[in-house]
């Protein structure tokens, strides 16, 4: 399998290839195995005083819009205190009168009524990640400060989870793709690997016809702007974390007079290729698996080994161990070489969660696969009974419609020797990411190009020095490409910035988002 490329929060394969960059570091927070670790000199900040959003009048819609920007939103409690509601966005936006899609969204009401600045707007990442989820959960995710003066409302994206889902193949078909080689080594396993790439991208053009040419970042950034509408928001206040971040900078660049107070944590490149994009992910998990083996060192008696060079050798020994004889997992399946490439890269999301892999390793060295299984599946929301989401399927179909510049998977082993060159552990499997879209039904056409936003308000962008998923070079390329961009550096590991124990990104976040404090110049935490 090859990675999903890192749009926002996971690696992706050939067959997973694509990183789902992941502000799904929120949501693994809430499923009990991981945790979001902490940094010294987290402390409670004062409480902020609430300043109201700038009173700007946002333009009329065109008049095809007008039955969509003007709909009534119908909100209803769920989920013990929270709202939920349904709205309609045009399936295509080049016709909008003919048919419509739904959009699910739910709202985690302002604690302070009287000082509610308006609406934040939140997205996890992916693509494919559930904002639903991510919203629901605001009590881990966002500090109380924004918790009492925003309402927290999470949508899911079109093609994702309750909103209109795309859907492409069967479970099983989905565990195959799951657990197959990310770098096959043999002519038989790279044909492998394109059909099966093949049977994903025809099972979703077959399963949710039009719908699978329409999940593409800047047709679900203008839907964006409908749901900042209904809200009865003149401005968009926004939260995007890994993908989530090239959502919001999408959408400030078709709207950049809508913009409001936006930060994105955990940014991506826009003007990134997938060449670029795949050889700096393969970097990023590279620098944060040695991250993890010097901590291991540090402690004395490591596992591992007596070096970093020692620890990382291992673990590409066992992996080639696993590629050629899996191990015994759970419920009678298999850990096999695409789940234990999976079941190490989640841990590296947060140090906080550095001892789980220490222990899942320690047992898969020992010949029981099941904890890294066990993290794989989380990191595809894989459950006992399958999949709980469409998150992999979506990740597929967003990545591959907005990056049409895949190579055919016969051509990835000239670009093999540079991509070891960045990572010797995993610098195959990134490369064989190159050809994750090779295979996909729908072209569109589209390239990387550069964002700028012109005359937007300030947007904050967070990048963690260390982030294995959307390393700091893309934070700060994002930041002088938008033409407000005020860059936060925060020196730590991790993937994303807010909320992982760092007290000085905590309080530079939330002043702005709730004072409108914007910093004079770089941020450095």
């Amino acid at each position: 399998v090859s990675t999903p490329t890192s749009r926002a929060g996971r690696p992706g394969r050939t067959a997973l290839s694509l990183v789902l960059c992941a502000g799904l570091a929120a949501g693994v927070a809430g499923c009990g195995l991981l945790d979001r670790g902490s940094e010294p000199g987290a402390e409670p900040a004062p409480t902020l005083s609430a300043s109201p959003l700038p009173s700007t009048a946002a333009p009329a819609p065109k008049a095809e819009l007008k039955r969509y920007y003007r709909q009534d939103l119908a909100w209803s409690d769920c989920r013990d205190g929270m709202r939920c509601a349904q709205i309609e966005v045009p399936l295509d936006y080049a016709h909008p009168d003919a048919n419509s899609i739904s959009l699910a969204l739910l709202k985690v009401p302002a604690e302070d009524p009287d000082q509610r600045v308006g609406s934040l707007v939140v997205n996890p990442g992916g693509p494919g990640g559930s904002g639903i989820e991510y919203a629901a959960r605001a009590d881990l995710a966002f500090g109380a400060e924004l918790r009492r003066v925003y309402d927290i409302v999470g949508f899911d994206p079109r093609g994702v989870g309750e909103s209109t889902p795309v859907d492409c193949v069967a479970d099983p078909e989905l565990d195959t793709f799951v657990a197959s080689d990310p770098d096959p080594d043999t002519a038989a396993e790279r044909d492998a690997t394109a059909r099966m790439l093949a049977e994903l991208g025809q099972g979703c053009v077959e399963h949710s016809g039009d719908l699978a040419a329409h999940v593409s970042t800047e047709e679900v950034a203008r839907d964006l702007d409908i749901i900042r509408a209904v809200l009865g928001d003149r401005t968009l206040s926004y939260f995007g974390a890994s993908y989530g971040t090239f959502l919001g900078a999408t959408y400030a660049d078709l709207f950049p007079e809508r913009v409001g107070r936006m930060v994105l944590d955990g940014a991506l490149d826009p003007a990134a290729t997938t060449e670029e994009i795949n050889l700096v992910q393969a970097r990023g998990f590279e620098t944060a698996l040695r991250a993890y083996v010097r901590h291991c060192v540090d402690q004395g008696g490591c596992f591992l080994g007596d070096s970093v060079q020692a620890g990382t050798a291992r673990i590409r020994d066992f992996l080639d161990r696993v590629e050629k004889s899996p191990l015994p997992g759970r419920d009678g399946r298999q850990l096999r070489i695409g789940n234990a490439v999976l079941g190490i890269w989640l841990p590296l999301y947060s140090p906080g969660n550095w001892p789980v892999l220490d222990t899942a390793l320690q047992a898969a060295f020992a010949g029981d696969g099941a904890i890294l299984l066990a993290l794989a599946d989380q990191y595809t929301s894989r459950t006992a009974s399958g999949y709980a989401d469409n998150s992999l399927e979506a990740l597929y179909a967003v990545n591959c419609l907005d990056h049409d510049d895949a190579i055919p998977v016969d051509e990835v082993p000239s670009h093999i020797a540079e991509f070891e060159k960045a990572s010797p552990t995993f610098g195959a499997i990134f490369a064989y990411g190159l050809s994750s879209c090779a295979q996909w039904p729908v072209h569109t056409g589209r390239v990387a190009e550069p964002v700028e936003a012109a005359g937007a308000a300030p947007i904050l962008v967070v990048g963690t020095s260390r982030d294995p998923a959307t390393p700091m070079r893309w934070a700060v390329s994002l930041a002088e490409q938008l033409d407000s961009g005020v860059l936060v550096r925060r020196d730590g590991d991790g993937h994303t910035g807010y909320r992982a124990g760092n007290a000085c990104v905590d309080r530079t976040v939330e002043a702005y988002l709730v004072s409108g404090d914007v910093p004079d110049g770089t941020v450095r935490c």
